[in-house]
């Protein structure tokens, strides 16, 4: 089932220092829209599960999951550090089939920008999140 799945960073990212935001994911070169940038496998865990992550600092890290929203996943990889914008050059996809996220941008981005996904799913969907965004 997983033999066609391949983990991947694309090759010019890297993590970095924000300036407020902790660590983010820059590239080392411009990376065209619609560009892959990331696969990365997740852990996939249950309800009970998530009540336990709700308690440590991996509640920032963890998505929701399945069909039904009834499990949550920690992204292996970078996926982690991308950092959330309301404007974001990037957007993930979710494969619950495969157990993986993809990252992919949205538009062109230059050297030395930070990547950016849209922790609401959608890369332009301006629901309010649960702590203070840009």
């Amino acid at each position: 089932m997983f033999e066609n799945i391949r983990p991947m960073i694309y090759y010019s990212l890297y993590i970095e220092n924000t300036p407020n935001m902790g660590r983010g994911v820059y590239t080392r070169e411009t990376i065209a829209a619609n560009t892959i940038v990331e696969v990365s496998p997740v852990i996939v865990m249950s309800q009970e599960e998530r009540k336990l992550l709700d308690q440590t600092t991996l509640h920032d890290y963890i998505h929701e999951w399945g069909y039904k929203l009834d499990q949550c996943c920690l992204a292996l990889g970078y996926c982690a550090v991308y950092n959330h914008s309301y404007q974001s050059n990037c957007e993930y996809e979710m494969d619950f089939e495969t157990s993986t996220m993809t990252i992919k941008t949205v538009r062109l981005i230059e050297e030395g920008e930070q990547l950016y996904v849209n922790y609401n799913g959608n890369w332009n969907d301006t629901t309010p999140l649960w702590f203070p965004a840009q």
